[in-house]
């Protein structure tokens, strides 16, 4: 055999080993002495500007999460799981369809997540008719296009309190007991539940993070007697997000405080998903929650061998650091996605290159004020 034969069999060998797609980080093979390409994302950043998404992923904006750079450092290796306890889903409409996980069997019209809610007229239809739990899904899949959203809907806006926290331990146990990735509460209460508490304690057990709103009761939360829960549970599975707007400002309806919460993301008019198949803008803790979910999700699908405690103060240790911040969380900060997955890389050993509804109606602007569950 000739070297001009060994030569194509290798090269040959090489083509055949790299594979090539749209949706992952491509191998280049390019000729000795030639310019390295401009790193490319695993998603497409064109979504990054989307009619669906806001400002808080738009890497034009100073203010946003620097998503781009997460994407350009992702690549995953694991499907998430996040658990949505809110109002349900839009099971139809076209930013979420494709997102959508069910237990057992198939996603169809009689079966899109399960619902926990008071009077519920079938289980397996958590029909969202408020809005929240749409627009809530809509951020999460705009930080991470590829996450497994599983509905849980605890909210009827004609149950008590006592109904809808009774509803809310529900879901949790649920998401709990299948053993979901992640826990997205953009909701909550100013007294604690014992039943609530086990149900959280247990998932701290299982090393299932819990992503949880600070509230918008304008308040300092690390003050006992202005509490929110779950987020003032204080459990290490547990991270606790207050609201920033466009001029890296807090919200003047989120609570803050300086050990009880984590970690500011944006929560000013944010553009999502709304039901039926509509977008549009909500203000409150809640969309700040699901910005840390999103990369949550994004950090345990490509490092899934990191822990839930490890996560959390990744995304900690990674904030931004803002004066307009310091003295109101743990971390004086905000979410950073591309400092997060660099930070990621690191401690995983890997080298890299570069109940309540915290929004009680759906007007376009409207600030975030809780209608408080009732704790027995």
């Amino acid at each position: 055999m000739n070297m001009l034969t060994i030569k194509k069999i290798i090269l040959a060998h090489v083509i055949a080993s790299v594979s090539f797609s749209a949706m992952s980080q491509s191998v280049s093979l390019r000729p000795v002495g030639s310019k390295v390409s401009e790193e490319r994302s695993y998603f497409d950043p064109k979504d990054l500007t989307s009619n669906y998404v806001s400002w808080g992923v738009n890497p034009n904006n100073p203010s946003s999460i620097n998503l781009l750079e997460a994407w350009k450092k992702f690549k995953k290796r694991k499907d998430i799981v996040v658990a949505v306890v809110d109002t349900g889903i839009d099971r139809e409409h076209p930013f979420l369809e494709n997102n959508i996980f069910v237990e057992n069997g198939k996603v169809d019209p009689n079966n899109f997540g399960v619902d926990f809610s008071k009077d519920k007229k079938a289980k397996g239809t958590p029909t969202d008719n408020h809005g929240h739990g749409t627009h809530v899904s809509g951020i999460i899949k705009s930080i991470y296009p590829d996450v497994k959203i599983l509905a849980l809907k605890y909210y009827n806006p004609n149950a008590s309190g006592v109904d809808n926290l009774n509803s809310t331990v529900e879901a949790l146990r649920y998401a709990v007991d299948h053993n979901v990735d992640v826990i997205n509460y953009s909701g909550g209460g100013p007294e604690a539940a014992s039943e609530e508490l086990r149900v959280l304690k247990e998932a701290e057990r299982k090393g299932i993070l819990v992503v949880a709103a600070a509230g918008n009761e304008e308040s300092n939360i690390d003050d006992k007697k202005k509490a929110y829960f779950p987020a003032s549970y204080g459990l290490k599975n547990i991270i606790t997000v207050t609201a920033y707007d466009e001029d890296l400002k807090i919200l003047n309806s989120s609570n803050y405080g300086r050990t009880s919460v984590d970690i500011f993301a944006p929560g000013y008019r944010i553009k999502s998903s709304l039901q039926n198949g509509r977008t549009g803008y909500l203000t409150g803790t809640s969309q700040a929650t699901a910005f840390v979910t999103g990369v949550a999700a994004l950090i345990k699908s490509e490092f899934p061998q990191l822990s839930t405690e490890k996560i959390r103060e990744i995304i900690k240790l990674s904030a931004k650091k803002e004066i307009s911040m310091e003295g109101k969380c743990a971390t004086g900060g905000r979410l950073d996605a591309g400092s997060a997955l660099a930070l990621a890389a690191q401690m995983s050993g890997e080298n890299t290159t570069t109940r309540q509804v915290a929004n009680s109606k759906n007007e376009a602007v409207k600030e975030g004020k809780i209608i408080y569950r009732i704790a027995n």
